[in-house]
């Protein structure tokens, strides 16, 4: 017991307790509105005007970071899909890049080109002459050494491939 009264008498505490659920405890906080909040320096219409213009003007000359022209949005990369925008398939009038026949182009830096495709079937009857196509299409093109097209037949193609001009040529969306 004695131990107990020297414990309250001892004002020395590491932590502060909890108040009971009974005890008064004082009100919130009022909340933070924004009428509350300090307002800025007034500035005249002009004065935003330029402050607005001088942000613009900082945005607009900002350069593009740098491509090279074989990265994935790079120069060449670019103009090897659009060369494959105009081949289409004889049987659906849809270039193969928007039918998801297209599953990667690849630009190495010696600027040989890889493109993995598939077809929509193993029995498509462009199955023999379509690589050969892309390939030729593709070496043309400025800038490129060489072409390689690999035919995969995974993942198998379905109409979910397609991009949605594709399906809206089709008549699919």
């Amino acid at each position: 017991m004695e131990n107990q009264e020297d414990m309250t008498q001892n004002d020395d505490k590491d932590f502060v307790a909890a108040p009971s659920p009974t005890e008064n405890v004082a009100e919130k906080p009022p909340r933070a509105r924004v009428s509350d909040a300090p307002l800025p320096e007034e500035e005249t219409a002009s004065e935003k005007l330029e402050r607005k213009r001088d942000y613009l003007d900082g945005f607009l000359q900002k350069k593009p970071e740098s491509v090279a022209p074989g990265e994935p949005g790079g120069e060449l990369q670019q103009s090897v899909i659009e060369a494959l925008k105009e081949i289409y398939d004889p049987e659906i009038p849809v270039n193969i890049y928007d039918l998801g026949l297209i599953y990667n182009v690849e630009v190495a830096e010696d600027a040989d080109v890889t493109v993995t495709m598939t077809l929509t079937t193993p029995n498509c009857p462009v199955a023999e002459t379509m690589p050969n196509e892309i390939e030729m299409r593709v070496l043309a093109l400025p800038g490129v050494r060489d072409s390689e097209v690999v035919v995969t037949w995974d993942p198998p193609w379905d109409p979910s491939k397609m991009s949605d001009e594709a399906r809206l040529e089709l008549g699919m969306l």
